[in-house]
């Protein structure tokens, strides 16, 4: 008896199909029935799908394995916790359908907290982010989270990984994560504990196979899949050549709205957003002017951030008394400071103000920084 595959499993086989390109993997699926069960040569198949020969031989060798692939994808899938979503499933994030060519599948962790009532925003920028990117980033991602804004990103080190962290330190907050790989592979080495946080709050999103290792042409992919879910995309800081302003453009290309942040003028970091917002996206200072688009009807916590409309500020918090506050002050706003660079300037034992440092830690006032050096917290 000659075995049937179903749709579904066509679908996951193609997705997971050897050396099959990305771009053919779209557009044979866009055509799956026009070719699947068809007698014809394949260089006509090809021909009618607008794909290279080479190309749909591949494909056609997937069909014929189609029931053993899919049975192999799902298993993997539900080994990590995750399950395969087809562009045919409900499950399938209606948002994707508006790209020329969606993902045939997905593999989800977690659950996509995605709806016309929920609005997403991507918040995208440099692995290579300083302080002033990361501080950005969690503050809109913060209070974003808070406002019920559901914060996507590409799970990258940097601006992606800072949007991730804030929006899951927001009471109730919510983020997905779009990958550059497959699930299952340890990429950004180190991330896998932030992973599992954002499944549990979220999801993570991977259209490649469970097991995919990161190439650098997975990125551009994954960047329109971050554009497409969300209803705009910030970008806060990124050089000329970044794959945020790739994610930029394809929001630009499906109506969405693009953000951007302003940086300094020195900065490299600061061309992609001031390239942006030469050509038309919104400059934005506070999360406030993306909660006037997206939740009119959204109040955004009152947070330390210059704002030239706002009136006077309240009085901060009084600094903690002793060494505590001796340290405190020996890190103005902006600056970061290792602790010898402190304890030099205190002429205070390095130990003592370890001490103080993890102190005013514990209590919000200052947060570490990579490389063991520390600056203010934006809120106290």
């Amino acid at each position: 008896m000659t075995f049937i595959p179903s749709r579904r499993e066509l679908l996951i086989a193609l997705n997971a199909a050897p050396s099959l390109s990305r771009p053919a993997a779209y557009r044979l699926a866009q055509e799956l029935d026009r070719w699947a069960d068809s007698s014809d040569p394949p260089e006509r198949l090809a021909a009618e799908a607008g794909v290279p020969r080479a190309q749909m031989e591949r494909a056609l060798a997937a069909v014929k394995d189609a029931g053993a692939l899919a049975r192999r994808e799902l298993a993997q899938a539900e080994r990590l916790g995750a399950r395969v979503v087809t562009l045919d499933d409900p499950a399938y994030p209606p948002l994707l359908h508006q790209l020329t060519l969606p993902p045939p599948v997905l593999y989800l962790r977690g659950e996509l907290p995605l709806s016309l009532v929920s609005p997403a925003v991507a918040i995208v920028g440099s692995r290579r982010a300083d302080t002033y990117g990361h501080e950005a980033a969690e503050l809109f991602a913060r209070t974003l989270a808070a406002a019920g804004v559901t914060v996507i990103s590409g799970f990258a080190r940097g601006v992606d990984a800072s949007a991730h962290r804030a929006a899951l330190a927001a009471e109730g907050g919510r983020t997905v994560a779009v990958l550059g790989c497959g699930l299952g592979v340890d990429y950004p080495r180190g991330h896998e504990r932030l992973g599992d946080e954002i499944a549990a709050r979220g999801a993570l999103v991977a259209e490649l196979p469970c097991g995919t290792p990161p190439r650098s042409w997975h990125f551009p992919v994954r960047n329109r899949v971050i554009a497409a879910l969300a209803s705009g995309t910030l970008v806060v800081q990124a050089s000329p050549r970044s794959g945020s302003l790739i994610t930029a453009r394809h929001a630009l290309d499906l109506g969405r709205e693009v953000w951007a942040v302003p940086g300094r003028i020195f900065d490299e970091r600061s061309l992609g957003p001031h390239g942006l917002i030469r050509d038309g996206a919104l400059l934005v200072q506070h999360p406030r002017d993306i909660l006037e688009v997206l939740r009119p009807d959204a109040h955004a916590p009152q947070l330390p951030l210059f704002d030239p409309s706002a009136g006077p500020a309240a009085p901060e918090p009084d600094p903690p008394p002793g060494l505590a506050g001796e340290v405190l002050g020996a890190l103005p706003p902006g600056a970061v400071r290792l602790p010898e660079e402190i304890a030099a300037g205190l002429e205070a034992p390095v130990d003592q103000v370890l001490g103080a440092l993890l102190d005013l830690e514990l209590e919000g006032w200052v947060k570490r920084h990579p490389g063991s050096a520390y600056g203010r917290a934006l809120t106290p």
